[in-house]
């Protein structure tokens, strides 16, 4: 005998609301056949592009061809390659270089700001140049081994948590509250620069190289920013330029660096980027009344 289900004509219809508490006929956990009629797939998934995706990983291979260049430079100075003029004459240049490339794409930036750019740099380096002998004798009783491999580390570290997008640089003159991550990111790699400059025996020496590398972990960020804010094309003419030039420095060094580096930069580059479009193929978002209510206020006159 097959069992009718008899349904009361006066029965109230089943509304979906959000607070009131439960509705009489009806069970705290009922849901109507309407309930999958507003499920959504995938409505916030972004559709990539490859070509934008390798574009925008420039600026991660242009700032591993930036610390690379450092790496350089301090094997250099340790090799004595380098001397102090060479390394003060660098400092001026990048310095001069680096002003030049604010003045031509910043334009809040004016001539009161640029005069308290040149006093706070000058007071940093007067300060840098008197903490230079406490530098030379930090880590005298550590061998050179255990310094590259604190500082190699390090160095990753600063690579890792670095904020390539540029979203703690600001105008200028502008309050900004760094992140944790990018924080993290610079005492690194000012703590590995004065790992290398506690191996050199010449203050002058030590304050260059100290010099040197706070100009580019500070600076360098805030110009490879402004550049590619003025314009794109000149940022990826500014980026790429600097990868050849990287290269040849590092294959004049150590052919298997150079493959290395070779290899990290097509990695970054073109690997990664491809990887990111094939998994957006295997992404599955589901959205529904079921998620958490999003509040919109419509404010009118």
């Amino acid at each position: 005998m097959e069992s009718e289900v008899i349904t009361s004509p006066t029965r109230p219809r089943w509304r979906k609301v959000a607070y009131g508490g439960m509705q009489p006929g009806f069970d705290d956990n009922h849901t109507d056949d309407s309930f999958l009629e507003e499920m959504v797939m995938n409505a916030n998934v972004v559709k990539r592009d490859i070509l934008k995706v390798m574009l925008d990983s420039v600026s991660i291979s242009q700032y591993l061809c930036i610390v690379a260049l450092v790496g350089l430079v301090w094997t250099y100075t340790l090799r004595s390659i380098l001397n102090e003029n060479s390394l003060l004459l660098l400092d001026v240049t990048l310095l001069g270089l680096g002003f030049l490339v604010l003045l031509l794409t910043k334009e809040m930036l004016s001539f009161n700001l640029f005069l308290r750019y040149l006093l706070n740099i000058s007071f940093f380096i007067s300060g840098l140049y008197v903490l230079a002998p406490i530098y030379q004798t930090l880590t005298t009783s550590i061998s050179s081994n255990s310094i590259w491999a604190v500082t190699v580390a390090l160095l990753v570290l600063h690579l890792f948590l670095h904020d390539y997008n540029g979203s703690t640089v600001r105008a200028p003159g502008a309050l900004h509250n760094p992140t944790l991550t990018s924080c993290i990111s610079l005492n690194a790699s000012v703590v590995a620069s004065v790992f290398i400059a506690s191996c050199l025996r010449s203050r002058l020496l030590v304050f260059a190289i100290m010099l040197f590398s706070l100009q580019v972990f500070l600076f360098a960020p805030l110009v490879t920013y402004c550049i590619k804010k003025y314009s794109f094309r000149l940022h990826l003419w500014f980026s790429f330029g600097l990868m050849i030039a990287t290269l040849a420095f590092v294959y004049t060094l150590h052919l298997l660096l150079f493959v290395m580096l070779l290899g990290l930069l097509i990695f970054v580059t073109v690997v990664c980027p491809y990887w990111l479009i094939r998994m957006q193929e295997y992404k599955f978002e589901i959205a529904g009344p079921w998620d958490e209510a999003k509040l919109c206020f419509d404010i009118t006159d």
